[in-house]
């Protein structure tokens, strides 16, 4: 059994490097907000308990014992996203904090019943992967929008940034994962990206935005 912070980190360091690439103390750092000092000493209490591979100015990997304590929390982060909007009715912006509270809860029997009462869903409200019992991920073939083409004809599948100051801007937009719509064009000026939607009005949307949008090609 792990302290919700050891989760968090070992989270966190499989999110800035999901490919197990060395990830540097300060990159933690920016990323949980605290001290590089703070983040050394939880590197050197991970390595004891052989979660971390750890070496001083050459960043931290995943262990597989890690890896797989960082897809458990996963998912459970994510199954609890999913209960939140579907069955209480959170918005997709509000659930994010919540779960990281109860992502900690260590029952997996709880766990594994929660994804049974939701049919056992492979996305998470944002359109991230949920990995399954055995820790293994729903294959993804996605791009960002921004690399579209003019002509190409996709389908909104994952919001990348959780920020619910965008999520809700999307909201305003009327955006939801599942939307088809065709790209009418990408703008050289500031490479904003044009599309046209299944009611045939347009939308134009900035780079910042477009690069944070996944798709599907049809």
């Amino acid at each position: 059994m792990y302290s919700p912070s050891e989760e968090n980190y070992i989270k966190t360091i499989y999110s800035l490097a999901p490919g197990n690439a060395a990830v540097s103390t300060t990159a933690i750092a920016d990323k949980l907000q605290t001290k590089a000092s703070s983040v050394t000493d939880m590197m050197q209490k991970l390595a004891e308990k052989q979660l971390v591979n750890y070496v001083k100015y050459r960043g931290v990997q995943l262990t597989e014992g890690g890896k797989r304590q960082a897809l458990k929390t996963l998912r459970k982060h994510r199954l609890w996203e999913v209960f939140l909007v579907k069955k209480l009715g959170f918005g997709w912006d509000e659930v994010h904090e919540i779960a990281e509270q109860l992502e900690h809860i260590q029952s997996g029997k709880l766990t594994e019943r929660l994804a049974t009462f939701l049919n056992n869903p492979q996305f998470d409200p944002h359109g991230d992967p949920i990995p399954n019992a055995e820790g293994e991920l729903p294959a993804l073939h996605l791009k960002a929008l921004a690399s579209s083409k003019s002509g190409d004809r996709v389908v909104l599948q994952r919001v990348a940034d959780g920020n619910p100051d965008f999520l809700q801007y999307l909201e305003r937009l009327g955006l939801a994962l599942g939307e088809t719509f065709t790209i009418k064009e990408v703008l050289s000026f500031d490479n904003s990206v044009e599309v046209e939607r299944e009611d045939h009005s347009v939308l134009t949307l900035s780079e910042t935005v477009s690069n944070r949008l996944f798709v599907s090609q049809l």
